[in-house]
């Protein structure tokens, strides 16, 4: 595989834990093609919001050279960046770079003009203070990430991971993001628009979850998983059901699992043989016809044209 540059840029008063999400992610692996890059400004060193230093990053020369950027969140983010760093990032992105933010590192892209007029997000409790500083930008407060290729944001911390996990699904395909995400404990998938911020994100201590059901029914895809089914596993009603799903997901149990499925479909297209309907049931979408109208609607491309593009690519 030919070397994909990722480039993260550390600005002064950066959150350690948006650091460490790329910077784990992006890591050389024998399965990825990543080469990764910690730069930051002309001292070589960057203090971070909690007082330790960041040594031995890179200049601002090494954004010249990235494939992609990502750009994680930091505490002084109403102040724009130094200049030499707006124009760094307007430099790559003429370019073609592909640019990423995570949390309030959208406020850097932002200063340097590459948000406007488009449609971002960032941590909700910033999301009223980006719009405030910069009118030409709209700021979608519900969504974990915002894929507006080449540029990406984010909301914080955990939509950290899903965006990052995004990208390696993007350039490598499903079986490597799921690899990548089990390493890290993490969710293997969670659409970008999965909500960030649920008034109730954990249940109380004696209440019941449905996690045990979501874990269930991710081995049952291949069943017909309705809200009936799903109640029953949970043993609870169905009008519960769907309002607890909600409560703990942001999203309805079918869009949860369409995008499951969807997931599946792509892994299965990725490291095995089987024929499109054989992964159309398998993945519980169906049939051949159903499988390509949703990756046509959520990929932009068909199950063939999408096992062409990754298959080699996981099993080398």
């Amino acid at each position: 595989m030919a070397p994909h540059r990722v480039a993260v840029l550390v600005l002064p008063g950066v959150l350690p834990i948006d650091l460490g999400i790329p910077t784990q992610i992006f890591n050389a692996r024998p399965v990825t093609p990543y080469e990764l890059t910690v730069c930051g400004g002309a001292r070589g060193s960057i203090t971070t919001s909690t007082g330790f230093t960041v040594g031995g990053t890179a200049g601002l020369p090494a954004l010249a050279r990235a494939d992609t950027i990502i750009v994680p969140g930091y505490w002084d983010y109403q102040r724009p960046p130094e200049p030499e760093v707006t124009e760094a990032l307007k430099r790559a992105f003429s370019r073609g770079a592909r640019i990423a933010s995570i949390c309030t590192g959208a406020f850097a892209l932002a200063a340097a003009g590459l948000l406007n007029g488009r449609t971002v997000t960032t941590h909700w409790a910033s999301a009223d203070e980006l719009e405030g500083l910069y009118p030409r930008i709209r700021v979608d407060r519900s969504v974990l990430y915002i894929d507006d290729d080449p540029l990406l944001t984010s909301a914080g911390v955990t939509a950290g991971i899903d965006l990052c996990l995004h990208l390696v699904r993007k350039d490598l395909g499903a079986a490597v993001a799921n690899e990548i995400a089990r390493e890290l404990v993490a969710a293997p998938h969670r659409g970008g628009g999965q909500a960030q911020y649920i008034a109730r994100s954990l249940p109380e201590p004696t209440a019941h979850s449905l996690a045990g059901t979501r874990e269930w029914a991710l081995r049952h895809l291949d069943e017909a998983l309705t809200l009936e089914v799903l109640a029953r596993h949970a043993r609870v009603s169905a009008r519960t059901l769907v309002r607890m799903w909600r409560q703990e997901t942001g999203i309805t149990p079918h869009r949860w699992l369409l995008t499951a499925r969807v997931n599946h479909a792509r892994e299965l297209l990725e490291v095995t043989d089987l024929g499109i309907e054989q992964v159309a049931a398998q993945s519980g979408l169906g049939t051949s016809a159903n499988l390509r109208a949703r990756f046509r609607d959520s990929l932009g491309t068909t199950p063939s044209g999408y096992r062409r593009a990754f298959q080699q690519t996981t099993s080398s």
